[in-house]
């Protein structure tokens, strides 16, 4: 997506890390979301109880925010950032809905709801 996209980086003030590639989207965003957010949202829906779906939510959103030091570290753009969570959670929220047939259809098992 970078190289269809291929936005420079902001030169608003100096980077603090050495970078090459285009801006958009944030791929450290992407990731962090992708990896945080798929892990909270699988395994809250695996979980029986609701205190603990909702820690597992919760700390994987926090995780996933924690992605945004690239905009204060000079690299990118919020809104690199902001796109990198958007592709991250639809992948999650896609990982979560095949859990959930999965379930359906008993190809797993199921402890909650």
């Amino acid at each position: 997506m970078k190289e269809l996209f291929g936005r420079e980086r902001p030169d608003v003030v100096p980077h603090l890390v050495a970078v090459t590639s285009p801006s958009f989207p944030s791929g450290h965003s992407l990731l962090a979301a992708v990896l945080y957010l798929t892990l909270g949202a699988l395994l809250a829906r695996f979980a029986a109880r609701r205190h603990t779906k909702v820690y597992l939510l919760t700390v994987a959103l926090v995780a996933t925010f924690l992605g945004s030091s690239r905009v204060y570290l000079g690299v990118h753009y919020p809104s690199d950032v902001l796109a990198g969570w958007c592709a991250g959670l639809v992948w999650a929220l896609t990982c979560w809905l095949v859990a959930r047939y999965l379930q359906a259809r008993g190809a797993v098992g199921k402890t909650g709801a």
